[in-house]
């Protein structure tokens, strides 16, 4: 799906630990990384996207996890001229999204990278929270800066700690340290009433 200025309705997942640590994927077979984020079905709400993208790539069920908020509108970004096709249906040149943070209330054990047909990521890693920013592919650096300025109150209520470049230069972790997919069992999902008010309101319209 679509919209008529050419961006494809998505939303994006904070996944943080008790240490206020964040999720970090590496894409499967490449040597690039980001956090669990994919497209919203016309007949979703931007939660209801979340939890499915949640389980597909990360393995986790709405019962593993507690959803602290999330950005208030989209937040958009453009691709590069070569990687916009225009051969194929309606022209996509972006994405705009509505970004989630959660906080895990599981053990790493419950994480299961493969759980879909077709994964995302082949291990993971814990990240400092301004990490992200001098890591992720270019194009979507402002709007993980966006998100990550907007949801930061929610995991730092005393005040936002500010980025230490000579502290994010020292987060690179050896890949024996990024873990690899683990296997669990999906559980019932439970209900989180406030933060579906807030999503359902962007309840995309059918086509």
């Amino acid at each position: 799906m679509i919209d008529p200025d050419g961006f494809r309705p998505n939303v994006g997942i904070i996944l943080c630990n008790e240490q206020r640590r964040l999720f970090w994927g590496r894409r499967i077979g490449q040597n690039a990384w980001q956090f669990p984020q994919g497209g919203i079905r016309s007949d979703e709400t931007p939660l209801e996207a979340m939890y499915r993208e949640l389980e597909e790539e990360v393995g986790l069920t709405a019962d593993k996890v507690t959803v602290l908020g999330c950005t208030q509108g989209w937040l958009r970004y453009r691709l590069p001229r070569r990687f916009i096709r225009r051969r194929c249906g309606p022209t996509c040149i972006g994405q705009k999204q509505v970004w989630f943070m959660l906080r895990v209330d599981c053990g790493e054990g419950e994480f299961c990278l493969d759980r879909s047909a077709k994964p995302e990521f082949d291990a993971w890693r814990w990240v400092r929270y301004w990490y992200p920013l001098r890591e992720v592919v270019y194009f979507k650096r402002h709007v993980y800066a966006r998100a990550l300025e907007e949801l930061a109150p929610l995991l730092y209520p005393e005040g936002v700690p500010q980025p230490d470049p000579a502290e994010l230069a020292t987060e690179h972790l050896p890949e024996g340290e990024a873990r690899q997919h683990l296997r669990s069992e999906p559980e019932d999902p439970r209900r989180h009433v406030a933060p579906a008010r807030l999503a359902g309101s962007m309840r995309q319209r059918r086509r």
